[in-house]
């Protein structure tokens, strides 16, 4: 059903309002929630049409309306349809901040190789703190509930949330409210179990529900699957002799084109950076077994709003550390600008 842009704000205020009161809505209340600037003549006469299109009824004589089913039904999917367009649009926006971070990434790593005449690394930024934007509970089918959780940096994930029921329009917009309510804005490490359960009691019959939700934010959290490392110059491992060696540089080039390996050392590197930002492993300090005759050097570049990475250079132990550390550091303070350029 398509409700013209006048009626379905009013259908808007009533069921918000009611939603909040839980009283019936007379039109004097619209006329003072809504910004239609309507007399309250008018109101009535939208209202009408609506109770005649079976989305609004009065309980009894000289009250106000309250929603009907269908009411709440095309609420709800207005609002829904209106919720999903924004996600998808910031989807969109986000693939292609996504795609030229992803190039500017490999530029930086390429540019590193050529001016030190090492092998470089850069990962992709991670989130130091994952503070929920906001979570949106949607019914798939009547068995199954998506919920889309937005993070802080706009990290987007779908979850599919079994249920033994279909849940109503009221239930399912009572359960947004409830969750965004309570964790917009809010860092995941900082939700106790003191206020899931509070959370779980004020659900009710939809205490799984807020469990299932719970775990799929701390299952994003954990995940490491958008952890990328890009790489350059593998190749310059062999113009050093004491790397040359075929067994040697072949080991050492295995872990660095397989990348598996070196998210030890952007995980090690994030978590010890010192107030510099720059670390330096040299020989049995680094954490890859097979890079115990290298050197290197780690900086982390911040490129705000609580987004981190790692910039790496690998060489002999006999490598330029004062040109390596000069190099780095120029990077760390132009990446976050080189950054915010290319998102424009």
């Amino acid at each position: 059903m398509e409700l013209q842009d006048r009626k379905m704000k009013i259908l808007q205020a009533i069921i918000r309002n009611y939603l909040e009161t839980g009283e019936p809505v007379g039109s004097r209340t619209i006329s003072k929630y809504t910004d239609l600037k309507l007399s309250s003549a008018t109101i009535r006469n939208e209202m009408a049409d609506l109770e005649e299109m079976g989305l609004i009824m009065q309980p009894h004589t000289s009250a106000g309306r309250i929603p009907t089913d269908a009411g709440y039904r095309l609420y709800v999917d207005h609002m829904l349809g209106s919720e999903r367009r924004q996600v998808e649009e910031m989807k969109s926006m986000l693939l292609q901040k996504q795609d030229k971070l992803e190039s500017l990434l490999q530029q930086v790593a390429k540019l590193l190789a050529v001016n030190t005449q090492y092998a470089s690394m850069i990962s992709s930024p991670v989130m130091n703190r994952n503070k929920i934007k906001f979570i949106q509970l949607s019914q798939l089918d009547d068995n199954n509930i998506l919920a889309v959780i937005v993070l802080e940096g706009n990290l987007i994930r779908n979850r599919v949330i079994p249920v033994d029921m279909p849940l109503s329009a009221e239930q399912m917009l009572k359960l947004n409210l409830l969750l965004n309510t309570n964790l917009c804005g809010l860092p995941i490490e900082e939700i106790t179990l003191g206020l899931i359960e509070a959370i779980k009691r004020d659900a009710g019959i939809h205490t799984q529900i807020v469990n299932d939700v719970f775990d799929a934010a701390a299952e994003i959290v954990r995940s490491e699957e958008d952890l990328q490392i890009y790489t350059s110059g593998a190749k310059n491992i062999f113009k050093y002799p004491e790397l040359a060696d075929h067994r040697k540089a072949s080991e050492i080039i295995s872990d660095f084109e397989e990348k598996q390996a070196l998210s030890s050392i952007v995980q090690e590197s994030l978590a010890d950076s010192s107030e510099t930002g720059i670390q330096v492993y040299i020989g049995e300090e680094m954490p890859v077994a097979s890079m115990k005759d290298c050197s290197v050097v780690t900086a982390t570049y911040d490129l705000g709003d609580g987004m981190k990475g790692t910039i790496g250079i690998i060489g002999p132990r006999r490598m330029d550390y004062e040109r390596v550390v000069s190099v780095l550091r120029n990077i760390m303070k132009q990446l976050p600008e080189l950054y915010k350029t290319n998102r424009e």
